[in-house]
């Protein structure tokens, strides 16, 4: 019996690293958005600093792990093989939950969706148990930690709105008074905001850093002879003062003396500090509940009891993790952070609904998201109305575009946002994960990156009349994914434990290679799209000329008829060999191929827009060359049709 409990915490160490490989493929877009958006630093150095942040995170984040032990559940009311059956339920809904929504490219919480594993299965277990001795369900709070379990949930929650909230205010105010031509300001506007960023980043890693490392409880004669940690905790407005001044005077050195771009600095300090914040504060989704299970395990071993008979209320105490484990794990999310492929596409939903230019609008605009953009745009209007006129077009002025975003407003390789947007981004970002990561609350670090990006997106006028329906109407879809992260994992987990409790380590075996295979599957997919993706892909027409629209319209025309060619190829290969395989491969091409003509057509606006005064004729070439590709697909499709027709028949 020993040996299989062996058996079951080496599994749950393996799906620890397979957990740690989806969650950091989901999480890298709350400390990536920020510095790749705005494009301000060399993608390799972005990489180097949220390494290093993850390395150091991880390092310091041991304290955490007691929520995977009693932040949900009372240990103490459940017997060894009951807590290594929710574990088990829990990691198995976990890798398989987060690698769907890497899938599909959306962000979801590793936070809510551990919350809500541990309790999903906790309260079947505990039902199960209730049923067999003939107990009451009110019992029920005495399994779950229902104070514990309500803080978490009411401060996700609460952290959407606080995000979204804080994250408008400040970006509003920064570009009141910096404008979007704060890079012309006076050294010592800019030394003032770098300052103030700056300052804040840094007081927080230190609070956060010094708390995890063994330095924390020296007693220094500088500091009083209190403790480092308890001086950088209750001497807040000092730490903070030296802080600001140190970080205000290096800031105007090196934009006074060495014409360095500070909002670069604060970018990339910002970036380091998220990734530490994020390693810190979520590590324990992806290896706490296995340390655990290795922690209950030892305690079991050791007392020589049956599994049945050993009560697990010691895992109620404060137990540190062992360091080799943090240091592989955070080997490990490094590694991921470098190789994985699927956060980028996660990357990209988030870019792509707080950019500031013309993109491809993922969602569609529902009736929910059209009554909200009305609402508040009347809120907007009558609030502005109260101000004075000169006040409201002094306002008007600060919001101005420059010249060189105009330009750049319909190139693709153009940065999604601008610097002091990342900038504003990253600094309250790690100062409410850092704040709540010192209270040991599991804030979703997912959940305030991204509603900050939202925040500011909103107060910087990044939805415009003409895209803020599909921008809320992704926002929604989001949200909604976060709930039905949450349902999901209550309910897969619990159904998996009770799976689990039924059919024991047979069960575990058949569940483990259902999710081998989807998670396969998915893998397969992903890597199937990533080589097609810009496989003689249709480029958009982005100059604003004549002659450049004419260049590049020659360009998509040469690669249309090639796909065009190769398209009818396959059918005709397809029909001849009555190959229904071959067919299907045809029908999937032509799908794609429309997809790329609608991205064309969709663009007509910005492509227009786009150009220059004296080269209006060409948006007359463009729409009838459009309009010529988009008969030549439709008729590709209508033929693909009836192939198939005929080859059924």
């Amino acid at each position: 019996m020993e040996n299989s409990y062996l058996i079951l915490v080496i599994i749950l160490a393996i799906l620890a690293c397979g957990d740690l490989i989806v969650g950091v493929s989901n999480d890298a877009v709350n400390f990536l958005s920020s510095a790749v958006g705005s494009k301000a630093i060399s993608f390799r150095t972005i990489m180097i600093l949220a390494g290093s942040g993850v390395a150091l995170g991880a390092l310091f984040s041991s304290g955490l792990m007691e929520v995977a032990r009693k932040g949900i559940f009372n240990p103490g009311e459940f017997y060894f093989d009951e807590i290594m059956l929710i574990f088990t339920a829990v990691m198995l809904t976990d890798i398989l939950l987060l690698d769907f929504f890497n899938s599909i490219g959306m962000p979801t919480s590793t936070t809510v969706s551990i919350v809500f594993e541990l309790l999903g299965a906790a309260v079947f277990i505990s039902l199960i148990k209730i049923s067999s001795t003939s107990g009451d369900f009110y019992d029920l709070v005495n399994y779950i930690n229902t104070s514990k379990a309500l803080q978490i949930v009411s401060g996700i929650v609460l952290s959407v709105v606080v995000a979204l909230t804080i994250g408008a205010m400040v970006q509003w105010l920064s570009r009141l008074f910096l404008t979007y031509e704060f890079e012309k300001k006076a050294s010592w506007v800019s030394a003032l905001f770098a300052g103030i960023a700056l300052s804040a980043i840094t007081y927080f890693i230190l609070m956060k850093g010094i708390k995890g490392t063994p330095y924390a409880d020296l007693k220094l004669d500088i500091i009083g002879g209190i403790k480092i940690k308890d001086f950088i905790e209750f001497e807040v407005l000092k730490v903070t003062i030296i802080n600001f001044i140190f970080w205000l005077g290096f800031s105007y050195s090196l934009i006074h003396f060495l014409k360095v771009n500070i909002y670069k600095l604060i970018i990339g300090v910002g970036t380091f500090a998220l990734a530490l914040a994020f390693a810190g504060n979520d590590l324990v989704n992806f290896i706490g509940v296995p340390i655990a299970a290795y922690q209950a395990y030892e305690l079991w071993v050791s007392s020589g009891s049956a599994a049945s008979e050993f009560s697990m209320g010691m895992l109620s105490s404060k137990v540190p993790t062992p360091t080799v484990f943090l240091v592989l794990s955070g080997f490990i999310m490094v590694l991921t952070l470098w190789l994985s492929t699927k956060s980028r596409k996660v990357l990209k939903t988030s870019l792509d609904l707080s950019s500031q230019g013309n993109v491809k609008e993922r969602f569609q605009p529902s009736l929910f998201s059209k009554l909200i953009v009305k609402f508040f745009q009347s809120i907007s209007d009558a609030l502005t109305s109260l101000l004075p006129k000169k006040t409201r077009k002094r306002i008007e002025l600060q919001f101005i575009e420059s010249s060189n975003q105009n330009k750049s407003f319909n190139n693709s390789n153009a940065p999604s946002f601008d610097m002091l947007r990342a900038s504003v981004n990253l600094t309250v970002a790690a100062i409410l994960i850092s704040i709540a990561t010192s209270y040991k609350l599991p804030l979703s670090t997912t959940y305030v990156t991204f509603m900050v990006a939202m925040g500011t997106s909103l107060a910087d006028k990044a939805w415009g009349r003409d895209s803020a329906v599909y921008r809320v109407s992704g926002v929604i879809n989001v949200i909604m994914g976060w709930f039905l992260t949450a349902i999901t994992a209550f309910f897969v987990s619990g159904i998996i434990a009770l799976l689990i409790h039924v059919g024991g380590i047979q069960a575990i075996s058949i569940i483990l290679f259902i999710i081998l295979l989807i998670i396969g599957k998915n893998f397969i997919k992903h890597r199937n799209e990533e080589t097609e993706v810009d496989k003689d892909k249709i480029l958009k027409a982005e100059s604003n000329s004549m002659i450049g629209v004419m260049d590049e319209s020659s360009g998509n025309i040469i690669k249309f008829f090639k796909r065009v060619d190769v398209i009818y190829s396959i059918l005709l290969e397809g029909l001849s060999k009555h190959d229904l395989k071959m067919l299907k491969k045809g029908k999937k091409n032509i799908k794609r191929l429309e997809s790329e003509v609608e991205d064309l057509r969709e663009n007509m606006f910005y492509f227009i827009k786009n150009l220059d005064e004296q080269s209006f004729s060409a948006s007359n070439f463009y729409i009838v060359l459009l309009s010529h590709i988009e008969d030549l697909a439709s008729d590709l499709r209508l033929y693909n049709f009836k192939k198939l027709q005929t080859h059924r028949q």
